[in-house]
């Protein structure tokens, strides 16, 4: 599986102040990954970076082999993006944007497509100054797909859209991936993005702390199971007594770290004629392994 994007050692200066510190990273042909971090990090600086739009001090960029700069646009054809807020004209129609921005030889079956895709077919002939933010962000999404690029750049797509807009632009992405098409999606709604992602590149201070998969980091997030008893102080002193492991929290939460677990424990609770009240099971997820990386990237910077 080739890279389709490389980006390479780029440093990144806003007048005295440096924003980007020898960022490295890779995306697969074919893949999806998410750029994820705080807010400040970096992501939407990368974003332009990679897209042209600013300069940088140091470090190459390459698209599918071929370098980008400031000056050197070509291979962008090949790119589709959404960078903060779509570009709308207001007084043109979602259809006109469309027809306006797609590469000649694009028929008409190809744009409806997109529109029917993304469920805009009710409002596309309409003027844009009309357009709800979620429909400006879904037209924004439309515009990127328009000439059926290699590669799609989406900075927070989710932004102003309901739940089924949400699940339709999900779908449209897991398609297209499926059918070759890379993607590099930064977004704060991290359970979403735990739905599309295969891989992670995550930023923090302008500096890339990890690049793993998906799957990779979510088997690092801790598996527990929260009890509540009738005396939880002396549930946890019976568990650790029985050398089952605990979360260091005030709740009685037992880190599952092996087969038939739960058994194990209610038998300890039997036996001691404790009382279980309530039981949860929490498994890993990006937004708390995600919260572990920064803690711990934190605590390397004091």
């Amino acid at each position: 599986m080739t890279d389709i994007l490389s980006v390479r050692g780029i440093n990144k200066n806003f007048g005295s102040k440096q924003v980007l510190h020898d960022v490295s990273f890779k995306v697969k042909e074919g893949r999806i990954a998410g750029l994820v971090g705080p807010n400040g990090a970096g992501k939407t600086t990368i974003m332009k970076i990679i897209l042209g739009l600013i300069n940088f001090q140091s470090g190459k960029i390459e698209i599918d082999g071929q370098p980008v700069s400031t000056t050197s646009h070509q291979v962008l054809s090949e790119v589709g993006a959404l960078i903060e807020y779509p570009g709308i004209y207001p007084f043109l129609s979602g259809w006109d944007h469309l027809k306006l921005f797609s590469a000649q030889g694009n028929s008409n079956e190809k744009i409806k497509k997109i529109v029917d895709e993304l469920k805009m077919g009710s409002y596309i002939h309409q003027k844009a100054r009309g357009y709800s933010l979620g429909m400006k962000q879904k037209l924004g999404i439309a515009l990127a797909f328009v000439n059926n690029p290699k590669l799609v750049i989406l900075d927070e797509p989710m932004n102003g859209l309901d739940p089924q807009a949400t699940k339709d632009l999900r779908d449209l992405i897991l398609n297209e991936a499926r059918s070759g098409k890379t993607f590099l999606i930064s977004s704060h709604i991290l359970s979403e993005l735990q739905k599309l992602a295969d891989d992670l590149i995550v930023i923090d201070h302008g500096t890339i702390v990890q690049e793993t998969t998906m799957d990779k980091l979510l088997s690092q997030g801790a598996s527990y199971i929260r009890l509540t008893t009738s005396d939880d102080q002396q549930a946890k002193n019976l568990l650790a007594n029985a050398g089952f492991k605990l979360m260091d929290d005030a709740k009685v939460k037992v880190i599952v770290d092996g087969e038939n677990i739960m058994p194990r424990i209610l038998k300890v609770m039997s036996d001691n004629s404790l009382d279980v009240q309530d039981v949860e099971h929490n498994k890993g997820n990006l937004e708390n392994s995600l919260l572990d990386i920064l803690a711990h990237d934190e605590e390397k910077e004091k």
